[in-house]
Parts: C-alpha cells; structure tokens; sequence
C-alpha cells in the first residue's frame, strides 16, 4: 500500500473525540487510509447524536490485507463495548475496552501493516492504575522502548519535558546527564529524519533564574556540563537559560525546540502561546504514534463546541509521513 493506513484508537468511551473526529473529517481530505479502532455501537450513537452521515466499513482486524482501504467509508474494527449494562464496574469496563483497542493496534503495528498510530484522548489517571506515568511510557513498554520522549510538536516551537507525569518533588532526583542526553538525541534525530533539518534546542533551567539556595545548583553541576558535551557532539544546543524568559517572544523565535526539566514548565507556556495547535508525538518507537494535545474533557461532552484542532494538526502530520 502506497499510503499505510493510519490507526486510530478512539480512546474513552466518554470523551469528545467523535465530535472532534467528525468536525475533522467535514472539513479535511486525507490522502492515507484512516481505520478506527473502536465500538460499532458508540460511534453509531456519535453519529446520530452530531447529525454526522457517512457509511461504517466493518473490516476484521486479523485480514486486513483482503480488504480494498479507502477513505470513501468509515474503516472500522469493532471492540466490543456493552452501553446498556450498567451492572458492571465502568472503569473496569472502559478500561478493558480501552486495553482491547490498543493490542488490536499494537498487533498491526507489529505486523507492519501499518507505521501511524493515533489514539485519542485517555483519562489516564483511570486506565493506566500507577503502573506507568503516562501513556507514552505505556506504548513505549509494550514495544521494548527503553529511550522515549514526549514532544510537543508546532511547526513554529515545539517542546520536550525531560521528566514526564512525575510529581514535582521528585523531579530534581531524575535530573541527570544520561536523560538529558538521551532526550536530546532523540530529539535531533526526529527533526533530521522527519522534519528535514537540524533543530536549534534551548534547555530551559531547573531552578528559578538557574540558581539555588543549596550548596548543590542542577543547573550549574549537572545542565551546563551536559550542554557542552553535546556542543562537542555536534547538536545544536544551548542554555540553560532561565525558564521564566526563555518563552518571551524575542527568546523563542532564536528556537526550534525548547527541553524543559518536567512538565508543567514547558507546557504551560506552550498551550498558552499556541492553545489547540499542537500534538503529542513519542519519540523512539519503531513508528509515528501521535495524540491530541488535550484530554477527554468530559464537562464539554454532547455541547458541540470542542475544537478540533489538535486532532485534525494530528492527522495531517501522519498523513505527510
């Protein structure tokens, strides 16, 4: 198949996804095939409930080399999901119907029928139990993917927390060469073999303003040792610089990519800057697996007002690939 099929697993059972899926499907053509992994009986009410007309292809996931893939129809494997039974735990229930959708995705990732994979969003603080921090470090996991990465994709900036979903006060205790250099790797790798060119990054500084009132400084001991070595390494790198300046305007127009030490620090200011106009990316994995920016946000469910630029920049950015 010229275009591989992107894979989409439609996430939880109670989320804005359909209504941000079908906004996009309206109003975008896409050249690569598009195969939902989801529920027949979910995306059937989904499409009664936001006026959204278009035939359901029902394509069994275990043949898909028999079937002739277009865009002309909705491609859909079916994952069982019981909407009427009540009786059942509905975490449990969502969260095996969740499983279910991921392993018939990982089981056709692995076979090489396809390399884009999008799932949409997953209340994570539900399905994933404490097992692992988010749900990079779960897709990661079920492909032996010990170097990953976070990044959050804008043509114009992008940015990469070294740690992830960690509470903050355990973040100083990951902070160290190794992951610094392994993100930034990752990092580079991506932009050469994906975007086409050689991304200028800027580490943004743990501390406030890069200093500290203890006797040990990250910043000092740890990031500007590291910076250096990979200077020498020939990566584009830079910093650190203080994370409360490196997003003014006239700071981050000098950056492809801005590599924050957790979080909230370089994603607060992402969102506020570019809202819905990035996605999710992990890095390292033997192919694309991209998200929507956002989570499920449920208190917006059935009001027809989510947008769905995220998911649509998501789309695009797989079908380019």
């Amino acid at each position: 198949m010229k275009n591989k099929p992107i894979l989409i697993v439609a996430g939880e059972p109670k989320s804005i996804f359909f209504e941000i899926l079908f906004k996009t499907l309206k109003s975008n053509r896409f050249k690569s095939p598009l195969i939902l992994i989801a529920s027949v009986k979910i995306i059937k009410s989904q499409m009664k409930k936001y006026n959204f007309k278009k035939n359901i292809k029902l394509i069994d996931a275990k043949n898909l080399s028999s079937y002739k893939i277009t865009n002309k129809t909705i491609n859909l494997i079916n994952v069982i999901y019981d909407l009427k039974n009540k009786s059942n735990n509905t975490a449990a229930k969502s969260n095996l119907y969740i499983k279910n959708c991921f392993n018939i995705a990982f089981r056709i990732l692995k076979s090489g029928f396809s390399n884009k994979f999008l799932n949409g969003p997953i209340d994570k603080s539900k399905f994933l139990n404490k097992k692992h921090l988010g749900i990079t470090e779960y897709v990661s996991k079920q492909f032996k993917t010990k170097k990953n990465a976070m990044l959050i994709y804008n043509s114009d900036l992008s940015v990469c927390p070294i740690t992830t979903h960690l509470p903050l006060k355990l973040v100083s205790k990951k902070i160290n060469h190794k992951i610094i250099k392994e993100k930034t790797i990752l990092i580079n790798d991506f932009f050469v073999n994906s975007i086409g060119f050689k991304p200028k990054i800027a580490v943004a500084g743990l501390n406030p303003h890069c200093e500290s009132i203890l006797k040990f400084n990250e910043d000092n001991k740890i990031l500007t040792p590291v910076i250096k070595n990979l200077k020498k390494m020939g990566y584009n790198i830079y910093g650190p610089f203080p994370a409360d300046t490196i997003f003014l305007k006239q700071n981050r127009k000098l950056y492809d990519v801005i590599l924050g030490m957790y979080h909230d620090q370089v994603l607060s200011p992402l969102k506020a800057l570019k809202e819905y106009d990035a996605i999710n990316i992990t890095l390292g994995l033997p192919f694309y697996r991209v998200s929507p920016d956002h989570g499920p946000n449920k208190k917006m469910i059935n009001k027809n007002l989510s947008n769905p630029t995220s998911l649509t920049r998501a789309i695009k950015f797989l079908d380019q690939r």
